[in-house]
């Protein structure tokens, strides 16, 4: 299924769409390169914590590790609404089995949650 007959489909309510959470989660850690950011964030934490402010650091420090968490936690809604507005993401999600599409039976509509 190409991206436009999914968006159609998708909108109609004629397919059931699956994202694998774990799946989502090392795709969207992967592409915004999370152990790459949380580290140097983690390090400036220890660099504050070391020169005196200790509240701060350790502040910066448990930001570096609860972000990239509540990011991955997140990741099945975010790939669900960037496969919806990029053929790319789209391509890239159902090719790594992250996105399964299953069409409905004739005569059964799934209702949508409105995306505002």
């Amino acid at each position: 299924m190409n991206h436009e007959a999914f968006v159609a489909a998708y909108t109609r309510g004629e397919v059931k769409v699956e994202v694998d959470p774990e799946g989502a989660a090392r795709f969207l850690s992967a592409r915004l390169l999370l152990p790459f950011v949380a580290m140097p964030v983690a390090g400036a934490g220890v660099a504050l914590a070391l020169v005196g402010w200790i509240y701060t650091g350790l502040a910066v420090i448990a930001a570096a590790i609860v972000v990239p968490r509540l990011i991955k936690r997140s990741a099945p809604h975010f790939v669900l609404t960037q496969a919806l507005q990029d053929e790319r993401v789209y391509d890239e999600a159902v090719r790594a089995a992250i996105l399964r599409i299953t069409p409905l039976p004739t005569g059964t509509e799934i209702s949508l949650p409105r995306q505002e």
